[in-house]
């Protein structure tokens, strides 16, 4: 096959670039990362607690979701609709907050605690991504107290809460 054939049964080659990527990490997570690195405890009474299910899971999604993006660039020809998908380039400044937030919550994820340093990385995206509306700061302290209890609590994920042990 030529790259005019190519081009010609492609319709959109970045949806086909992307989910072909996102197959060879779905791949590499289901049949190598998760085995090789998520250990499981030798007494394991149900399947679903253990530690490989939730990233196992995540992964065949991955994959399927890859196989249909990939369909999708071979299918649907959307050269005649405007393309909302369209990357516009931020702000510097966005995107410096954007890396501060990752920064702050991969560094003092441990020393902190999950919650306090989840509402400190929403805070700054909320900043980086400027929020108009009052209501929504709340989000950033309700969200991360919320995925830290379902982790801790639902999912038996010890996740460290915070400095002082609350």
């Amino acid at each position: 096959m030529t790259t005019s054939d190519f081009k010609r049964r492609v319709k959109d080659p970045g949806d086909v670039v992307a989910g072909i990527i996102l197959l060879c990490f779905s791949i590499g997570l289901i049949f190598y990362l998760v085995p090789n690195y998520i250990n499981e405890p030798p007494i394991l009474q149900n399947p679903m607690m253990s530690p490989r299910w939730l990233p196992g899971i995540v992964g065949w999604l991955i994959l399927l979701f890859s196989i249909l993006l990939i369909l999708q660039g071979f299918l649907l020809d959307r050269s005649s609709e405007e393309d909302e998908r369209n990357i516009e380039k931020g702000s510097t400044r966005r995107f410096v907050l954007m890396l501060v937030a990752l920064v702050i919550y991969v560094a003092l994820f441990e020393s902190m605690g999950a919650v306090f340093t989840g509402i400190l990385a929403t805070l700054v995206l909320f900043v980086a991504h400027p929020v108009r509306t009052w209501w929504v700061y709340s989000m950033a302290f309700v969200f991360p107290i919320a995925v830290t209890f379902i982790f801790v609590k639902v999912m038996n994920v010890p996740l460290p809460i915070s400095p002082i042990g609350f």
